[in-house]
């Protein structure tokens, strides 16, 4: 009888202890998962988001489902793809973007906006890859790379010297001194999450400021 006492309570020790800090009863936990590029989602993005001629082959780039905080706090499950190489990187920010409750308006496959950046960011669309080129050169995006992302582009717009502001709806975001819901700010936990997994964020850069975006490479 002690033998069996001292198993059972091993055992519910295990049971107590999960990989991760278990939630308060009924508050969401934080779920994602990964997948290669097949299906309906190889289908959708072919001839959209990837095409012949891109940096990457699409047997490197995985899509991760995860869920996050909207505007309203609810919880929804989003979707992104990025390269495989990211893919743990990216979860774990995503991770730590629920924990801190950080709201994101929509996280939708950049597809849905027939790969239009402009069309997305003015949905306030949170994306990640895309094949295409820096605006206005011929120069690869790291987005064609799957490396980076863009988040609540209306609260964290894409801002120059000269005051052009993108998306058009983000110009009462430009005035950083703000500190609205979904903006993002240097130290705060957004920056966090992806300073945590070696991503940097282009509202550090000089000059030209793009406040939604980060990436692994810093460009």
């Amino acid at each position: 009888m002690q033998l069996v006492a001292s198993l059972m309570a091993g055992l519910t020790l295990l049971a107590g202890t999960p990989s991760e800090p278990a939630a308060r009863a009924g508050e969401p936990r934080f779920e994602a998962a990964t997948k290669p590029i097949k299906g309906a989602v190889r289908k959708q993005i072919t001839g959209s988001s990837w095409r012949r001629g891109c940096p990457v082959p699409r047997r490197k780039l995985r899509l991760i489902r995860a869920t996050h905080w909207d505007f309203h706090r609810d919880v929804e499950m989003g979707r992104l793809i990025v390269h495989r190489q990211e893919a743990g990187k990216m979860t774990r920010a995503l991770r730590e973007l629920f924990r801190a409750r950080f709201p994101i308006r929509r996280m939708e496959l950049i597809d849905r906006y027939g790969a239009d950046d402009h069309r997305s960011m003015n949905a306030d669309n949170t994306s990640a890859f895309n094949c295409r080129f820096v605006a206005g050169t011929s120069r690869w995006s790291e987005h064609a790379f799957g490396r980076a992302i863009d988040v609540n582009p209306i609260e964290n717009p894409y801002v120059t010297p000269s005051g052009h502001v993108s998306p058009p709806a983000g110009r009462p975001y430009a005035d950083r001194s703000r500190n609205a819901e979904g903006m993002i700010h240097h130290g705060d936990k957004a920056w966090d999450a992806f300073r945590g997994v070696g991503w940097k964020w282009g509202g550090d850069w000089s000059g030209t400021k793009d406040y939604q975006h980060f990436s692994s490479t810093g460009r």
